[in-house]
């Protein structure tokens, strides 16, 4: 069988799954009571249940099993096997984290050193940032510095997908664009095994998005958002990070570059007012434009676009072929968005 019909097999099964599965955990999910119940910080009015990341999780999962099962890694792992299980495994364990947070509010610095050693361990089996890019320094080798700028990134990424949970369809829309980039990218750089689980996660994130566009009938929760924000960062590092060349090194940061700088600016906003960077306020880029009068609808399409664009730069530097023109194409959508957007706050201000 083709390599690329098992990334194809991975996406249809993760996005059938999802579907399948979100109705029953829907309803599972209200007669338990896991709903997210409104409050002064919350967008939505009504309550919602807040355990849809179950069906991410299994549809991925369930997608990438059976893709083993019919040879799809043994064709294409090149001997490392090794990183593929150290992958699925920890994003089975970051699911965990958030799935017990989801059911029992665990405390911020509890879920940090519960990140913190399954990320660890992933260090130790394989998923390793080893190089670095330095401007005009080409790439420096980290050494002993590998394992704790490995685990800020896998720590970092889970927590700023999970950041962006904040409005209907935002984090899975992130996520799967995302993926999907990464996808394209790590095929390209024949980085096979990377490129399955990256297509797996996308169908989960994209089919999550039927239920979870505005407005939403059903929320991801902490589950959700710490196993897609682990999964990205981990294929990230074994599938562009682990090439020694500058360009493939920078794309997981300009591919992940929305929530990252989002996370970046949130943290720095906290502390400048003298506040602990993981108590949750109003000063995410959603919550800005949501001020700013725009709708829940066009402020996702816009971040969206932002994405695509950030992502289609990513394909430009790999030197894709057409990638520059992805680029301009991404560039025109998020212009036109742009001004869409620009002129829904002139018309609120008026």
């Amino acid at each position: 069988m083709p390599a690329e019909l098992f990334h194809l097999i991975a996406f249809l099964i993760s996005v059938t799954v999802v579907l399948w599965t979100i109705p029953d955990v829907k309803n599972l999910g209200l007669k338990l009571g896991m709903v997210d119940r409104p409050n002064a910080r919350k967008i939505h009015k009504d309550p919602v249940v807040r355990v849809g990341g179950i069906s991410i999780f299994i549809g991925t999962i369930t997608a990438l099993l059976i893709v083993w099962r019919l040879g799809g890694f043994a064709s294409v792992s090149m001997g490392r096997e090794g990183e593929i299980w150290a992958v699925i495994m920890g994003s089975i364990f970051y699911f965990a984290i958030g799935f017990a947070d989801d059911l029992f509010n665990l405390t911020p610095i509890s879920r940090l050193l519960m990140q913190v050693i399954v990320a660890a361990v992933c260090w130790l089996m394989g998923v390793r940032i080893d190089f670095l890019s330095v401007p005009f320094d080409g790439l420096i080798q980290v050494g002993w510095l590998s394992l704790p700028v490995t685990v800020i990134w896998l720590v970092g990424m889970a927590n700023a997908i999970n950041w962006i949970d904040g409005v209907d369809g935002l984090a899975a829309g992130v996520s799967g664009i995302a993926a999907v980039v990464m996808l394209v990218v790590t095929l390209f750089m024949h980085q096979s095994a990377a490129a399955l689980i990256a297509a797996a996660l996308a169908g989960g994130a994209l089919g999550f998005l039927r239920y979870n566009f505005n407005p939403a009938q059903i929320f991801m929760g902490d589950g959700g958002a710490y196993f897609m924000g682990f999964t990205l960062a981990a294929v990230g590092a074994i599938g562009l990070v682990k090439t020694t060349a500058i360009t493939a090194v920078l794309l997981p940061y300009l591919i992940l570059a929305v929530p990252i700088l989002d996370m970046s600016a949130v943290i720095l906003s906290r502390i400048s007012k003298g506040k602990s960077p993981f108590i949750a306020d109003k000063s995410h880029l959603h919550h800005w434009l949501l001020k700013a009068g725009i709708s829940q609808r066009q402020t996702v399409l816009f971040i969206y676009a932002l994405t695509l664009w950030v992502g289609s730069l990513a394909m430009g530097f790999s030197n894709i072929p057409s990638g520059w023109g992805y680029a301009i194409g991404a560039t025109m959508l998020l212009v036109y968005i742009g001004w869409q957007v620009w002129r829904s706050t002139k018309k609120q201000n008026n």
